[in-house]
């Protein structure tokens, strides 16, 4: 696992000479950052902040789309990566010039106002920056709308960045800069209506807007804008040389599409009023099932959410759900399923609880033993969708047409061809509706992520009463 190291503030790091400084990181002030000198030191340090796109702690340990593909160049190297987490991209841009890290990566946009500072690499994705409002208010069409309105970004940020080149040519612009509050949290204030506008990357807009389906692009403020790391411009090129031919290669292979499908795909795809609908039963009809999904999750070893967000998938938490394909009950087992589990009766609630916890863990003990997670996990979710045989069938035909059968964003490219008569008649178990297993997953994903964040929030004791998820007794 990745070291880490947490900065300083920022009013402790102004009262610090350069000794000091080289003191309090350990020598981290580097003069040689040449590729050789990082592989005699074992160690490669990067720096990033926290963020939805970037880097965080999970009880898994780190992880953020920055984060793995920093993880990856490091593996690529032959080092362990050392994280230095900054305030923000501005932070971590002076702490690099300072030399304190070797690189950052920290969804840092290639605009002119950061290429004067530092070198940036070849881009390995484009994101588009948008103007975020509220459902209902007032949407602003063109940065003329701006002015007079109430627009706050983080401080530091790239989205202070962009308004500062965006004022070029609109001098009438303001807004605020806020150093108490990060982008994650602008989002949630113009979600809940207590701010007006802020702007945000297309993926921390997607993932925020799974859990405030109120939050509106209003507009782009320009064309897709390309995604790059950073480096010193002091710094020797062999590393940043090595770096850019890496990302390159990241983004010829499908990896980069692989790791956006993972951290951004679902969220991406999700609906409003989908969303909308699913938070209000949440609160309304999830309670009165809570326990039974507990203790199944701990029989099985599965985590309750998890189990929770497939039954929605599956019956809107309906326990007398009935199918036009005829599966029925709270956890959709068809007739095969159930009798193969043990069960008489599918609209009995405890059985199909049980028995689709069961067949859940049964599908992810059965995959093989080198698919990790989560890859794993959607795998399990997609059999339990189409069956086992399609799902195998779809790995083949990945793995036929160049792509990496064990990656969930590669199947599930190849699952429709399952229903195209060119491909089905290839495979052992003929026609399936390869579309459906591909929207079943990406759907279940963005259930466990709300639910997550929900139940995360109320055991850190951040939840309103109306969130509450306690169960009553059943």
């Amino acid at each position: 696992m990745a070291a880490r190291d947490s900065g300083r503030s920022r009013t402790k790091r102004r009262l610090l000479g350069p000794l000091a400084l080289l003191l309090l990181f350990g020598g981290a002030v580097s003069a040689d950052d040449s590729l050789e000198s990082i592989k005699r030191s074992g160690e490669i340090r990067v720096l990033t902040f926290p963020g939805t796109a970037t880097y965080q702690e999970t009880p898994d340990g780190p992880e953020g789309f920055e984060y793995d593909l920093a993880k990856a160049f490091a593996d690529r190297l032959g080092v362990r990566l050392r994280v230095v987490l900054a305030e923000n991209l501005e932070n971590a841009l002076e702490r690099l010039e300072r030399g304190e890290g070797d690189f950052a990566a920290a969804a840092i946009p290639a605009i002119d106002e950061l290429r004067k500072r530092v070198r940036l690499t070849a881009p390995y994705h484009h994101v588009r920056y948008h103007v975020v409002h509220r459902l209902g208010s007032a949407r602003p069409a063109a940065p003329g709308a701006l002015i007079d309105r109430e627009l706050e970004v983080q401080a530091g940020s790239a989205y202070a960045a962009l308004l500062r080149q965006l004022r070029r040519r609109h001098p009438a612009l303001s807004w605020l800069e806020s150093s108490d509050r990060n982008a994650e949290e602008h989002l949630q204030l113009v979600g809940e209506g207590l701010l007006d506008l802020t702007v945000a990357d297309a993926r921390a807009y997607a993932v925020n807007r799974q859990h405030f389906p109120e939050l509106q692009a209003a507009f782009a403020l320009g064309p897709p804008l390309p995604l790059v790391w950073a480096f010193r411009r002091s710094g020797h090129d062999s590393l940043y040389r090595t770096a850019s031919a890496f990302l390159r290669e990241q983004r010829r292979s499908g990896e980069i599409a692989r790791l956006l499908d993972r951290y951004f795909g679902p969220a991406s795809r999700s609906n409003f009023v989908d969303l909308t609908v699913y938070r209000t039963r949440v609160h309304e009809r999830l309670p009165r099932y809570r326990k039974l999904l507990e203790a199944a999750g701990r029989r099985y070893e599965l985590d309750w959410r998890l189990l929770a967000a497939l039954a929605y998938q599956e019956s809107h938490w309906d326990p007398k759900s009935v199918s036009f394909t005829g599966v029925r009950g709270f956890m959709m087992l068809t007739r095969t399923t159930a009798a193969a589990l043990g069960i008489d009766n599918r609209a009995d609630l405890h059985a199909s609880i049980d028995g689709g916890a069961r067949y859940l863990r049964e599908l992810l003990d059965r995959l093989p033993a080198r698919i990790e997670e989560p890859d794993r996990t959607w795998f399990a979710l997609a059999a339990y969708n189409v069956g086992r045989g399609h799902l195998e069938d779809a790995r083949i035909l990945t793995e036929r047409r160049g792509g990496d059968p064990d990656k969930w964003a590669d199947v599930r490219q190849r699952l429709p061809l399952l229903a195209d008569p060119q491909w089905y008649p290839r495979t052992r178990y003929g026609f399936a509706r390869g579309h459906e297993p591909v929207r079943f997953v990406d759907r279940v994903r963005v259930y466990y992520e709300v639910l997550t964040k929900m139940d995360e929030e109320q055991d850190a004791g951040r939840t309103t009463p109306a969130l509450q998820l306690k169960a009553p007794a059943l």
